[in-house]
């Protein structure tokens, strides 16, 4: 094998890695977001609401990631064109960026979830006997005690969905991998493109891992 061709392929590769980080953060930001809102829609004691949510989350835990990718790749610009009553352009990033949020917050609102659950319902009666609303004690006591305890877990997902990014291939994305892999053919060396491409990932994945065991231990103390 022949990997001397990569190092003048790295500047390419590495805006494909700029894609890739930047649907991770994203959809981290947006799934963390609208899995709290959904973890306290779950806890609600509005039994409709509720339901909604662990409906919303027993559906998107059971489908395949990739073809909720291209679900919504097919179904945004379609549902835009119906409300708005004209052709309206999406990209690509936008409808994976889309997918990913929604495909997320079902697994960070199981994260949240736990995590309020844990806090000792004592908190929140302290929290009102100081004459503050559900909606305050919530976001000044409650979340803040619960995202120091779900950090590594939180943390441990967000390393799970840089891996996924890789499936934006599906819709043609031009990440990282596919980044890699594109070049590879064109050079006629697809095979050691490939493997560089998954040392990097490796090399990332198992240093993020290793920084959430490390917090995991400082939490813990």
């Amino acid at each position: 094998m022949d990997f001397s061709p990569i190092p003048n392929e790295l500047p390419a590769m590495w805006e494909g890695m700029q894609l890739t980080l930047k649907m991770t953060v994203l959809g981290v930001l947006g799934g963390v977001l609208f899995g709290t809102l959904l973890a306290l829609l779950r806890l609600s004691h509005n039994r409709l609401l509720a339901g909604i949510a662990t409906g919303y989350v027993n559906i998107f835990r059971s489908i395949p990631l990739l073809l909720v990718i291209i679900w919504f790749y097919l179904a945004v610009p379609f549902v835009l064109r119906w409300i708005t009553g004209a052709d309206t352009p999406v990209g690509a990033f936008a409808s994976c960026l889309t997918a990913f949020i929604m495909f997320e917050a079902a697994f960070f609102c199981e994260i949240v979830r736990a995590g309020i659950q844990s806090i000792p319902r004592g908190q929140v009666s302290a929290a009102q006997a100081l004459g503050m609303s559900y909606g305050q004690s919530m976001r000044l006591v409650i979340l803040p005690q619960a995202f120091r305890k779900m950090t590594p877990l939180l943390l441990q997902q967000s390393i799970i969905l840089f891996q996924d990014t890789s499936l934006v291939y599906s819709v043609g994305l031009m990440d990282f991998l596919n980044t890699a892999r594109s070049r590879g053919d064109n050079i006629g060396q697809p095979h050691e493109f490939l493997i560089f491409a998954g040392l990097v990932y490796f090399l990332i994945s198992f240093a993020a891992s290793r920084l959430v065991k490390h917090l995991q231990k400082r939490l813990a103390v």
